[in-house]
């Protein structure tokens, strides 16, 4: 399986993990920092 996730906030992130967990093969793509505006930010 190929994979990309667009976006890696908490939602993204955690989707791109089990996702290799899984055995895929998956790209993340993301502008800022992991975790999104929430958890870096507040």
């Amino acid at each position: 399986m190929r994979a990309a996730v667009i976006g890696g906030g908490p939602g993204g992130y955690v989707a791109a993990i089990r996702a290799a967990q899984l055995g895929g093969e998956v790209t993340l793509v993301n502008k800022g920092p992991l975790g999104g505006v929430c958890l870096n930010v507040g």
